[in-house]
């Protein structure tokens, strides 16, 4: 297997069964980022050189505009696509085999975790991953400390408070928050 056969399988939707050499590359590409964001992570880089590091984090050009505070975890790195002008504060997790895209003029806020993959329900399925997409489209703004499941797509010039859990597409042009995430009211 090789890394375009990894993306176009979880891209498809298709499961990842526990053991199967899919799940298998999985593990290998997860090596290669923990590698990656740890240099990131542990000394002091310039903002052009964390564009450079998130550049070979993510396997593609990562625009000059970009900025991030570390820390920045990740468990896969492949599978996100940045905008321009996106900010992504300190701590944040992106579980992004299912793929993560940022829209641009996007704010992540503090801690926030972005997780792309569900298990299966039954005790012989558990060991099983099923990927699905997170897009985040221009001018969204994520609070601090808020959770975003798979499948999920957040409505350009969004906001989502901090704190919300965010099990359901976000229309755009609203305020959501809490648990799980609801409207609040439109952006003014």
């Amino acid at each position: 297997m090789d890394l375009q056969a990894y993306l176009d399988h979880l891209n498809a939707g298709k499961p990842v069964n526990g053991g199967s050499e899919v799940h298998n590359y999985m593990h290998q590409v997860s090596q290669e980022a923990i590698k990656i964001y740890t240099k990131l992570n542990n000394s002091y880089h310039t903002p052009a050189e964390i564009v450079e590091i998130f550049s070979e984090l993510t396997g593609k050009a990562v625009d000059e505009s970009f900025a991030l505070f570390p820390p920045f975890y990740t468990d896969n790195g492949k599978n996100i696509t940045l905008g321009k002008r996106v900010f992504i504060n300190s701590g944040c997790h992106f579980q992004d085999q299912g793929g993560i895209t940022i829209g641009n003029d996007v704010l992540i806020g503090h801690n926030v975790v972005l997780a792309t993959l569900n298990h299966g329900m039954t005790p012989d399925k558990r060991k099983d991953l099923h990927p699905a997409p997170i897009n985040i489209e221009d001018n969204v703004w994520i609070g601090a400390n808020v959770t975003v499941l798979s499948g999920v797509t957040i409505g350009e010039n969004a906001i989502v408070a901090a704190g919300a859990v965010v099990t359901k597409d976000v229309p755009s042009g609203v305020i959501v928050g809490g648990v799980p995430a609801k409207v609040i009211k439109r952006v003014e």
